[in-house]
């Protein structure tokens, strides 16, 4: 016991606490993570899973459905331990699963539940069948209510390609009425406006929670196709790079800055881009001084990096090693890094 109080201690002042303070705090991990089609290999009516499937494109077998589940599980559990080890995230984010069945298998790998983790996930009108879920440690995290707000196209032509909506997931963590808002906006391959209107729709959603219930405290995250910078983010969300930027009710992105110093989460061209953000509301940052933990406010975030998740060899060398690339089953992991923030609460 005496050896994990003084692994803690350290880990806190890792991210910023005085060692003489360190025991008075509790910090939590909130993670993201883009799963890259994590498919069963069975068919889903209505769904264009055919790439997925054992006679399709990806050869999707059971063999290889297995190994994705272990390989996402080895890094969900992994997420958060750099400063919280053996306890990981209290809330993970996560994108590009088909259905439930999926989310079921993930969760009764042994990695997670050994923590007993659990899931939200109502099932959503992509086409190709893929929605966003929030896993969760019911130690830690109390769900109130789930949703799934609908993405609402304004133009009649695009109404009749349904894509994913926004998981609204309404919780209790560390006494603190805590929302979390995952999203999977539109791809970059449609024009920015579509992912600009996915901006303004999540803000208006972050408005009517705070009108519902000032006090909340909200977690926007999700693979948003878009760097920190560009307008759905930074003008439609309205997400400032500044914390002494961010006003009354609005919104800090801590990846902004991040990402103008050359790193992100997955690569194009051989250039990052930063599209696996987390936003939060201004009611999370400190004052000024930063000393009033006497209620959760962030602390820190950071883009989740392991030697697996790389490759070592071949032509691919140091790139993200991903499930395939190539034409090549790689039994990677995804084409995406995760991000996690981590929240700190003085305790009672």
């Amino acid at each position: 016991m005496k050896i994990k109080q003084a692994l803690l201690l350290l880990l806190l002042v890792a991210v910023g606490v005085q060692t003489s303070d360190a025991q008075r705090y509790q910090v939590y991990g909130v993670g993201f993570y883009n799963l890259e089609n994590l498919f069963d290999y069975q068919h889903d009516k209505g769904k264009s899973d055919y790439e997925y499937l054992p006679d399709g494109r990806n050869r999707w077998t059971k063999m290889r459905y297995q190994h994705k589940l272990l390989n996402m599980s080895t890094v969900l559990a992994d997420m958060g331990t750099d400063l919280l080890p053996g306890l990981g995230c209290a809330l993970i984010g996560v994108a590009e699963v088909e259905n439930a069945r999926c989310l079921r298998d993930l969760c009764n790998q042994p990695k997670l539940k050994q923590r007993n983790f659990k899931y939200c996930h109502i099932e959503g009108p992509d086409q190709r069948g893929i929605d966003c879920a929030l896993l969760y440690n019911p130690k830690l995290y109390k769900v109130r209510e789930v949703k799934l707000v609908p993405y609402i196209y304004d133009k009649e032509e695009d109404k009749g390609h349904a894509t994913r909506g926004f998981l609204t997931v309404s919780g209790t963590l560390s006494g603190e009425h805590v929302t979390v808002i995952v999203c999977h906006w539109p791809s970059r391959g449609t024009i920015s406006y579509y992912r600009e209107l996915a901006g303004h729709q999540v803000r208006a959603l972050k408005e009517k929670l705070q009108k519902e219930d000032p006090q909340v405290k909200i977690i926007i995250m999700g693979d948003m196709n878009d760097d920190p910078r560009n307008r759905s983010m930074s003008v439609a969300l309205g997400a400032k790079r500044e914390i002494n930027e961010v006003e009354e009710g609005g919104l800090y992105n801590p990846w902004w800055k991040l990402h103008d110093s050359g790193t992100g989460t997955l690569t194009y061209k051989n250039a990052w881009n930063l599209f696996d953000q987390i936003v939060v509301s201004q009611n999370l940052l400190p004052k000024e001084g930063g000393n009033d933990y006497n209620t959760l406010k962030f602390k820190k975030h950071q883009i989740f990096r392991r030697d697996y998740l790389f490759q070592t060899e071949g032509q691919y060398k140091g790139a993200i090693k991903r499930t395939h690339a190539g034409g090549e089953w790689l039994d990677g992991y995804s084409d995406h890094l995760p991000t996690i923030i981590y929240l700190m609460k003085e305790k009672k």
